[in-house]
């Protein structure tokens, strides 16, 4: 399973938090990382997306199909956004545009089994899969994808 987490890029600081819409920095960073992503992602791949404004501006970056899943909302639990995504054991590979702090709490609890408070960056992809080793399941953190490394030099 290819599990890849990204934040949503740079959003307004404005009220409520739902409704936060990406700022024109943020915009760009959005579609830097939709073009690194779309020669890159793994073939049948689901995208799950926050409800929050700023997340599906985000993933529209794509211009994808994706699904709305309230699981991934500003205020998720790891746990449920793990349990969202069907780590470790979907059949298809997952695409999550969701929040801090509860994205760098999910990749610790993937990779460690503990959550603990990590820092995914704004913009940032984090990528993780699971591999058999020895036969047993083993997580992998694959790449960290910072935002401003997905533009192309122009």
């Amino acid at each position: 399973m290819e599990l890849l987490l990204w934040r949503h890029a740079e959003a307004a600081a404005t009220k409520p938090d739902i409704e936060r819409a990406l700022t024109a920095v943020g915009r760009n960073q959005a579609a830097a990382m939709a073009e690194w992503l779309q020669s890159r992602l793994p073939q049948n791949t689901r995208i799950l997306v926050s409800p929050a404004r700023r997340a599906q501006e985000t993933a529209a970056a794509l211009g994808m199909d994706f699904i709305t899943c309230d699981a991934l909302a500003p205020d998720a639990e790891p746990e449920a956004i793990l349990q969202a995504a069907g780590w470790p054991n979907a059949q298809e590979n997952i695409l999550l545009v969701s929040h801090q702090p509860g994205l760098g709490a999910a990749a610790a609890l993937a990779i460690t089994g503990h959550p603990q408070y990590w820092a995914v960056d704004i913009g940032n992809v984090w990528w993780l899969s699971t591999e058999s080793q020895d036969d047993k399941e083993q997580a992998v953190l694959r790449a960290i994808i910072p935002a401003d490394l997905a533009t192309s030099p122009k």
